[in-house]
């Protein structure tokens, strides 16, 4: 006869005529057919003398842990005293503590960079979409004082406010704010020449081209000028010149910012600034509108402004480093340079912006 077996706690019942504990799949039906008091396992702690009563049916039918069922009510990320806590089973430090370990959205995450500027003064709260932050003497009053643009807020600090006086006579259309310089630095950044004001403005529409030639003057097209600056330079231009407009790309053109209204020292809101999906396609209008297209390149020959004394010139220059595109330099009547006696020693070209007003002064003087 064999030695009677010893017993040894396990997960199984400790008796062959006992029942083993319900497993998760099993039904109403199952646990009521396997009645009778839980064995200790995995899942549970056993006390001498103590009893379990039996698990509560979930709504579904499902298996209630035996761990889950306490004195307490249930948490879903209350562990079991048997288990180690979840900080040391991940590893990462608890989220009471304000830790590494903390989870975003707690209380202790360290905030995003962007939230330490003041609420009034974030750009996502105080830049919507289709407006723009002009700053700088000029272009704060020359868009004070233009009737087209929709004004929003105007951000002043006290030496501003006198210096805008002597430019420009209030009342101004919109309440202007007091405000120190340290939060126009942190709004426009601390890199801006923003003379200590800042306007929120809408976006300005361009008119229609038909609208634009019915102005004085030449027209000047960029084919691909990407750098703000060059642009409100030669907007700059374009008004001390009386050219009607200036046309630019629908893509591979600057936007509308701060920096290129301040290049431009206000000409942004007297001299219309086009935007044009197929550059080729402007020009071709602009011939059928009786306009002689000239493109500006070194290879030409030189601009004479005598010469086009009874033709409307629209001026095309190309970009800073490439000049002109093939289609581009295609589609002009002609093309024509800048005559440059001192010209030689690697010195062959102009930038985009001075070459724009150099062509300008020339077709100025066929009058």
């Amino acid at each position: 006869m064999k030695p009677p077996r010893q017993h040894r706690p396990s997960n199984r019942a400790s008796g062959p005529n006992e029942p083993r504990p319900p497993r998760p799949s099993g039904d109403e039906q199952e646990r009521g057919q396997r009645g009778g008091p839980r064995q200790p396992g995995r899942f549970h702690h056993h006390h001498a003398g103590a009893e379990t009563a039996p698990a509560p049916p979930r709504g579904g039918g499902g298996f209630q842990e035996p761990h889950r069922r306490d004195s307490q009510p249930s948490r879903p990320d209350r562990p079991h005293p048997s288990q180690p806590a979840r900080s040391q089973r991940l590893h990462i430090a608890p989220d009471e503590k304000g830790e590494s370990g903390s989870r975003r959205g707690d209380s202790h995450f360290p905030p995003r960079q962007s939230d330490h500027r003041p609420n009034e003064f974030r750009r996502d709260a105080d830049s919507p979409r289709g407006t723009v932050w002009l700053h700088g003497l000029h272009a704060v009053a020359a868009a004070l004082s233009n009737p087209m643009r929709r004004l929003r807020r105007l951000l002043l600090t006290e030496e501003a406010e006198a210096a805008l006086i002597v430019r420009c006579q209030p009342p101004w259309p919109v309440a202007h704010e007091r405000v120190d310089r340290g939060r126009l630095d942190q709004l426009l950044g601390r890199t801006t020449v923003h003379q200590g004001m800042a306007l929120l403005a809408d976006l300005l529409v361009p008119p229609p081209l038909a609208l634009v030639l019915e102005r004085p003057g030449p027209l000047i097209v960029l084919d691909q000028v990407s750098d703000p600056r060059n642009v409100g330079a030669i907007l700059r231009s374009a008004r001390a010149f009386g050219a009607a407009a200036v046309i630019v790309q629908e893509r591979n053109a600057p936007e509308e910012t701060g920096t290129l209204a301040k290049a431009a020292s206000g000409a942004l809101e007297t001299v219309p600034l086009l935007r044009a999906v197929n550059l080729a396609r402007t020009l071709v209008a602009l011939k059928a509108s009786g306009c002689w297209v000239v493109g500006l390149d070194s290879s030409g020959k030189s601009l004479v402004g005598s010469a086009l004394a009874e033709r409307r010139v629209a001026l095309v220059l190309g970009s800073e480093g490439e000049g002109l595109r093939r289609l581009t330099r295609d589609t002009c009547d002609e093309v024509a340079g800048i005559a440059m006696p001192g010209a030689g020693g690697g010195l062959d070209s102009l930038n985009v912006s001075a070459a724009a007003a150099v062509a300008l002064y020339e077709l100025g003087r066929r009058i």
